[in-house]
């Protein structure tokens, strides 16, 4: 069974940054006595508005597959700090996760834009999409990270059915600057899950695909290739 949407804390956490960065803005707004200007670190960065732009819209989902209401949350225009990354052992379990980007041991980027679309009423169907836009190289080490949690995790157990899901990736060329999929499977269950990391520049694509009967496959792959030509037509305003 997969976990709530993180829609609504990442919501909440986007609008409490907004202060300080406001206040940061004002603090950088006097004479400094210099007219270099420094380096702004979300450069070449997509906000959480253009990110949204690029999601894959409800017309592309498969039959049935609607909406989920509060399933949708973005940071719009605003930067928000960059999360610290979670050190440790990978944590097997988090595969399970609706957002599963924290696997990688970071939450977000600086930037983000989200949407859940499944087959009510009982979400037997389900289609997630989260972008995430990082500072500098992140997003090249982001997706380092989804391939050596793969490596890391053959398997994990999932805590619903009490039972093992199969976990195996595979590089996905042609779809981005880079991309990884990943496939979980059970003997439990009447079908299994497609994972896409997908990185388009500063951008990186998590999406989760259960619709369908080959395990998400060709609807994943469907809405991934969508949101990564979309992608390429946003620039940075930065």
């Amino acid at each position: 069974m997969r976990l709530p949407s993180r829609a609504a804390t990442r919501a909440a956490f986007a609008v409490a940054a907004l202060p300080l960065a406001l206040s940061l803005a004002a603090c950088s707004s006097g004479s400094s006595g210099s007219d270099s200007k420094p380096a702004n670190p979300n450069a070449g960065v997509l906000t959480g508005t253009q990110l949204k732009q690029a999601l894959a819209p409800s017309s592309l989902m498969p039959k049935g597959v609607t909406p989920v209401a509060d399933g949708t949350a973005d940071s719009g225009d605003d930067f928000i700090a960059p999360p610290a990354k979670i050190a440790g052992k990978t944590d097997c379990a988090k595969f399970g996760n609706t957002y599963w980007l924290d696997i990688t041991g970071l939450k977000g980027g600086v930037s983000f834009a989200q949407s859940d679309h499944a087959k009510q009423p009982d979400q037997t169907e389900e289609i997630t999409q989260e972008l995430d836009g990082f500072r500098g190289t992140t997003a090249q080490a982001v997706m380092k990270d989804v391939r050596a949690a793969v490596a890391a995790c053959p398997t994990y157990t999932d805590t619903a059915n009490h039972a093992k899901v199969k976990i195996t990736g595979k590089e996905t060329p042609g779809l981005g600057d880079e991309a990884y999929t990943i496939t979980l499977t059970s003997s439990t269950w009447e079908n299994g899950s497609t994972l896409i990391a997908a990185r388009v520049g500063t951008s990186v694509l998590t999406l989760m695909s259960t619709a369908g009967s080959d395990n998400g496959a060709a609807a994943g792959q469907k809405i991934a290739a969508h949101v990564v030509k979309s992608l390429r037509t946003q620039k940075p305003k930065s």
